[in-house]
């Protein structure tokens, strides 16, 4: 019999990955594992990236195509979920319309105007600031993948916490909000940042704070946005947490490629 844990594990790999690991029970305590773990689905993820960003360049290719194919493997190994998610979003807060008729437009199968602009500049903004850090340093490129990857499912995890409404009653966002306390998110919000300030140490003192001022940042971005998605459309959805993903990744990423 599979034991609590990993359940969570199960849940967190299945739901935000395409990664063959099957969902063996969808109940809240399964979803409160899984969002408590869904920073782990960012470091293996993340670490996919920056793995194939490394062989690019240990095979001639330049920081730019390694930056490209690290900004790919995410999307892929979601099949592009977030991306997918971002791009409701967008449509659903741009098109200035009520709650109600504003998450039907988030349901539609296509993407409109706000949705594309947002996808195109939030892509560029992720390979720019990977093909700076890659320009500098491989080590420092496979850390930024990960550690933008890890924070984006850590604002998963603090948008499941007690308190954050679902505006729909079905959908991935009904069954994991509310699911993860207060101080459990916090819990492993310090814990992710910690762990990244550590990985920041093999680089220097000045890439301790770095490392986890991106983590913080990138928390407070989608912290943002989950408020203004909250006031506009009553709660969240599966298209929110993915919007809060791929907004905590690129504001890390921004951080981690100045100075």
């Amino acid at each position: 019999m599979t034991s609590p844990p990993l359940h969570g594990l199960r849940f967190a790999f299945g739901t935000l990955s395409v990664l063959p690991v099957k969902v063996s029970r969808w109940d809240r305590e399964a979803a409160r594992g899984g969002m408590l773990c869904a920073p782990l689905v960012g470091v293996v993820l993340g670490g996919c990236a920056g793995l194939l960003g490394l062989v690019l360049l240990l095979l001639g290719a330049g920081p730019l195509l390694a930056a490209v194919a690290a900004a790919a493997v995410p999307a892929v190994l979601t099949r592009g979920l977030h991306l997918d998610g971002l791009a409701d979003t967008a449509d659903g807060l741009g098109s200035g319309k009520p709650a109600e008729d504003a998450l039907r437009i988030m349901k539609q199968s296509d993407i409109g105007p706000f949705g594309v602009i947002t996808l195109v500049f939030v892509l560029l903004a992720q390979v720019a600031a990977l093909a700076r850090i890659y320009d500098g340093s491989w080590a420092r490129g496979a850390l930024a993948a990960v550690v933008s990857a890890a924070a984006a499912r850590l604002a998963l995890t603090l948008a499941a916490r007690t308190g954050v409404p679902a505006a729909r009653p079905d959908g991935l966002g009904a069954a994991v909000a509310g699911v993860v306390t207060v101080r459990g998110a916090a819990a492993v919000a310090l814990a992710v940042t910690c762990v990244a300030a550590a990985a920041g140490a093999l680089f220097g003192t000045h890439d301790i704070a770095r490392t986890a001022l991106a983590v913080l940042a990138a928390l407070a971005a989608a912290e943002l946005l989950l408020r203004h998605c909250i006031r506009r459309f009553g709660g969240v959805t599966g298209d929110v947490f993915g919007g809060l993903a791929e907004t905590a990744a690129t504001t890390a990423l921004v951080v981690l490629s100045l100075g």
